[in-house]
């Protein structure tokens, strides 16, 4: 079983913001795939899939971003899955807008949402798709929770199209080979 982890704060405030691409990319992904997310639990919402033989868990957690890993934990513990079998899906400032970079370990890299999950799990070492929302002009608070420009808008869609595809074929194929046709 694979578990599928889209970062960002729920409530419409926070809808379509820089720091929901996550929320964004899991969506489509779930779209792709004829689900929705139509489960509430493990402080929550989650959907599942299967995608070429396997079973995929897709979790939104509902906690604020500082707290995702509590979603994360209670779901790796109850469906008993394995951290080397999860993916998480989030922003990154530290990449340009429109672009994508898969990487299977690192640091928080400063996203409380990953903070959260490392804290918890006690490990660096997981899979991630990270968006690229650039960097911040002034306050980094407020340019996160912004939605995007209309030109930002444009190139934020096709990163979240290719993080999709890029799922699919570390699902499908492996998660290098996503890596290797995904990070330019």
């Amino acid at each position: 079983m694979i578990l599928i982890v889209g970062l960002g704060n729920p409530g419409r405030e926070y809808a379509h913001t820089h720091h929901n691409m996550g929320f964004d990319v899991i969506d489509k992904f779930a779209d792709s795939l004829g689900v929705s997310f139509d489960r509430e639990g493990f402080k929550g919402l989650y959907a599942k899939a299967k995608y070429f033989d396997e079973d995929l868990i897709l979790l939104k957690p509902q906690t604020y971003m500082n707290l995702s890993g509590e979603s994360v934990v209670q779901v790796l513990n109850f469906f008993k899955i394995d951290i080397n079998d999860m993916i998480v899906v989030f922003d990154d400032m530290d990449i340009p807008v429109g672009h994508i970079k898969l990487k299977i370990k690192g640091s928080s890299g400063g996203h409380n949402g990953i903070k959260s999950i490392i804290n918890l799990t006690g490990t660096q070492e997981f899979k991630r798709i990270k968006i690229g929302i650039g960097k911040a002009e002034h306050d980094v608070i407020d340019y996160v929770l912004s939605k995007p420009s209309k030109e930002e808008e444009v190139l934020l869609q096709a990163a979240q199209n290719d993080a999709v595809d890029a799922l699919k074929i570390a699902i499908k194929e492996s998660f290098n080979k996503a890596m290797t046709m995904y990070n330019k």
